[in-house]
């Protein structure tokens, strides 16, 4: 068998301040210097970017060597390739360098005002860090006038009502032009004036609608650029940063939380190449503060025998709810319904409980619309994979030659993907087919191609591509599947079938940060940790042996809509809830319903809710900054973090979990869980490991046939979430949320022209009243709404995704 030898890299020999090295060719003489220990001051560069040469701050000394590579005046070192035998020589070694970047420095602090005390750049300024090592002691400035007035704006201008520019500390390096043009493609600032009066402002005929504005501030060299709600509020030299994972979505984009005694104060993003890159969405930077809104929970409650909710100690809300779930488990059993906010630890701790302490399969992590063929779906092709295991990488995206979204929209429900997507679209050709009612602006952004699907006929859509004279796809291919095809019968058998039979590698994008990790700790009726199946007596004795219990349930449990519906029906007794907004299931007013039905509700939770308000007993449970844990991305790679703050208000889940298991042992029901820590969590998750025996299989399911259902009038009903929603991890900060993009309907012309720019949308459940805005492309018989942008969402107040709703004009 023969191997084709991988390509060399060409590589170039240059010398930099008398040290020779080999770079491989077209290697920036900024990146080469680097790479000898040299460090070349700039402020326009960013290895992410484009070079532009803008500051000019780079300068170095290229002089003739005798071969024709030198040349006569200092160059800009971003922009410069290396060159064969190349003499290079910086500030370091060579006075004519040393003395254009000094130059260079001068000029830039003519007009720049010395308000380090004040700026919130000051203390982690490169501006203010290079003015005192590659500038110049003295300045020479005299301005017009008395005193030399340096040129000065009213300020600040507000480029969102999150992002404002100061303009007299702008350089015009460019960073944030540069930005917003090349990476997510939101031209919402430019660059205005000419000559002397060249500024930076807001884009002429584009309105805001950046999900990644707050990149720009990161990366602005000086302090031009801040955040209102940061703004002023702390100096960095006061701050303490703690490395961790954004928790909003799956994409397990590393951050920088700063804090100040016991409070965030900031985030930004943090630098992770083999993930985000340095990039993070604007709900992965400001969205924190929902932790500390006022009606966040404190202390454990149980309810009164007059029917109130009380404060109780921790010992004490541990009895209450032993007995009551004991109670619960011999008058019915008991159901466990999980969010997506859960660490791998706590959803580990959720799947232990069930089994060992409840003694039930009934479990479900998917606190939204489903589907038993997605319950098969995930135990078949996505659990127990990851990078070291062959799964889709961020890095596949960039190398894929074509790209199929299906039920998913990138720069909506995982900003990250969407900007790697993207990335690899304009910079390496990769083809991106969107299944989808209509081209959305993201789409358009990734110069991606619409593949025309109504709902309800993605299954016909995935089987289509497989040959498609325009759309076909080969092994070359990724699939890259929502969550929200779970709502369709048969579309996640077809994506299965097509990956099958064309060679395209499959990956499951959920929409939450925790729905991953949950799944691999076995929070699913059918499934335990490891991917083991319940059906499975072998897998249930392995898991059984490594937790020290004798067996294991072997009744199939229910999934979330089963547990709901057995609740309403009084065939279970109780409900152990942690983390789930009834707004976000299938059906809003029958999950509500249930809670209020069950004899007996534990809840887990952050913040007062319904949830909460209707629970039995009610424990305070950490956010991300106040416990350590790990979340699963969606590629299946473990993204751990530290605890931030000591908050003794609330504890883990899983520390809430084991403490409700002791007080049921002690009852003679079940085992204790084992553990109290992360740690010992980690220490019985390694003990597990992943299943080594049989998979389980998924079994096709045949598309709905929507022969009857064409007959009835309306349309059909698209709907997803928006980036920036009514969320509840979204509040406290109204800086953000007036950054959302408006809710409107979309709707094709002719219901357009028919109802007006006010529409009302009329489902089974209700109806809501949204602007109007024309899809051109959109699929004939379709209206798209946001889910969760207006009133209490689209489940809640209209219908379920793919429902018939009728569309009139808004003041009919």
């Amino acid at each position: 068998m023969t191997t084709t030898p991988e390509k060399q890299t060409e590589l170039v020999s240059v010398t930099i301040d008398g040290i020779q090295v080999d770079v491989p060719k077209d290697t920036l003489v900024i990146r080469a210097a680097e790479q000898v220990g040299v460090q070349i001051p700039r402020f326009c560069d960013h290895p992410l970017l484009a070079p532009v040469g803008a500051c000019r701050q780079c300068l170095v000394d290229v002089p003739d060597a005798g071969n024709g590579r030198g040349f006569p005046k200092p160059q800009a070192a971003c922009t410069l390739p290396v060159a064969p035998g190349m003499v290079v020589s910086t500030q370091v070694t060579s006075e004519t360098a040393d003395k254009a970047q000094q130059g260079v420095m001068e000029f830039l602090l003519i007009n720049h005002p010395l308000d380090c005390p004040v700026c919130d750049k000051g203390g982690e300024c490169p501006l203010q860090n290079q003015a005192m090592s590659n500038g110049r002691g003295e300045s020479r400035f005299v301005g017009s006038g008395a005193g030399g007035v340096k040129r000065t704006f009213p300020k600040p201008i507000n480029l969102s009502p999150q992002v404002l520019l100061d303009r007299e500390r702008c350089i015009v390096c460019q960073r944030c032009t540069r930005f917003a043009e090349e990476i997510p493609g939101d031209p919402f600032i430019a660059l205005v004036e000419r000559g002397a009066m060249q500024q930076i402002g807001i884009a002429e005929n584009a309105p805001f609608l950046s999900y990644f504005s707050g990149n720009t501030i990161q990366i602005c060299p000086v302090g031009a650029l801040t955040s209102e709600s940061y703004r002023f509020r702390s100096r960095p030299f006061d701050l303490v940063s703690t490395p961790s994972v954004a928790e909003h979505d799956a994409c397990g984009s590393a951050i920088r939380v700063d804090h100040r005694r016991g409070k965030v104060m900031r985030r930004l993003a943090g630098n992770d190449p083999e993930v985000n890159e340095e990039w993070i969405t604007d709900k992965d930077r400001f969205a924190f503060t929902y932790a500390t809104e006022p009606d966040r929970l404190l202390y454990p409650q149980v309810r009164d025998d007059d029917g109130s909710l009380r404060p109780a100690s921790w010992p004490e809300a541990f009895a209450v709810a032993a007995r009551g779930l004991h109670a619960a488990t011999r008058a019915g059993g008991v159901g466990v319904l999980t969010g997506g906010r859960l660490t791998g630890e706590d959803a580990f701790a959720y799947s232990k409980f069930a089994r060992v302490s409840l003694g039930t399969n009934d479990i479900d992590f998917r606190a939204r619309p489903h589907s038993a063929e997605e319950a098969e779906f995930l135990a078949a092709h996505v659990v127990a994979t990851g990078p070291e295991g062959g799964s889709v990488t961020y890095a596949d995206l960039e190398s894929a030659a074509t790209v199929v979204l299906a039920g998913f929209e990138p720069e909506d429900e995982a900003g990250t993907i969407f900007l790697r997507l993207r990335k690899a679209a304009l910079h390496h050709g990769t083809r991106v087919l969107a299944i989808a009612p209509f081209t959305t602006r993201g789409l358009t952004k990734m110069n991606g191609t619409l593949v025309p699907t109504a709902p309800g006929d993605e299954p016909a859509a995935l089987s289509s591509l497989l040959g498609h004279a325009d759309h076909g796809i080969g092994k070359d291919a990724v699939l890259l599947v929502g969550e929200r095809l779970a709502t369709v019968p048969g579309a996640l058998s077809a994506a299965a079938d097509l990956a099958a039979k064309s060679g395209a590698r499959l990956a499951w994008i959920p929409r939450r940060a925790g729905d991953r990790g949950a799944l691999e700790t076995g929070c699913l009726p059918g499934l335990l940790p490891g991917g083991r199946p319940v059906a499975d007596a072998a897998a249930r004795v392995d898991a059984a042996t490594t937790w020290g219990t004798d067996s294991l349930p072997e009744a199939p449990g229910r999934d979330g809509d089963g547990i709901v519906a057995a609740l309403l029906a009084g065939d279970l007794g109780g409900l152990v809830i942690g983390g789930v907004d009834p707004a976000d299931t299938a059906d809003p007013a029958a999950t509500t319903a249930a809670i209020a039905a069950a004899s007996f509700v534990v809840a887990l939770d952050l913040r007062a809710s319904d949830v909460t308000r209707a629970a039995d007993v009610v424990f305070p449970v950490a956010p991300v900054t106040d416990k350590a844990g790990s979340f699963v991305n969606w590629e299946g790679r473990v993204r751990g973090f530290d605890r931030v703050l000591a908050n003794p208000a609330s504890l883990p889940d899983l520390r809430v979990l084991s403490g409700i298991a002791d007080e049921l042992a002690a009852l003679g029901q079940g085992a204790p869980l084992g553990f109290r820590t992360v740690e010992e969590v980690w220490g019985q998750m390694e003990d597990l490991g992943p299943w080594d025996g049989q998979r389980a299989t998924l079994t096709p399911v045949a598309p709905l046939d929507d022969t009857a259902a064409a007959r009835h009038e309306g349309l059909l009903l698209s709907t997803w979430k928006q980036l920036l929603d009514n969320g509840t991890m979204l509040v406290g900060d109204k800086h953000l949320a007036a950054t959302a993009r408006p809710a409107v309907a979309r709707v094709s012309r002719a219901v357009h022209d028919a109802c007006g720019p006010t529409v009302t949308v009329t489902g089974d459940r209700g109806s809501v009243t949204l602007p109007s805005e024309v899809a051109p492309d959109l699929v004939d018989g379709v209206v798209w709404l946001p889910a969760s942008s207006t009133g209490r969402g689209v489940l809640s107040d209209v219908a379920s995704p793919g429902s018939r709703v009728t569309v009139t004009g808004g003041n009919s």
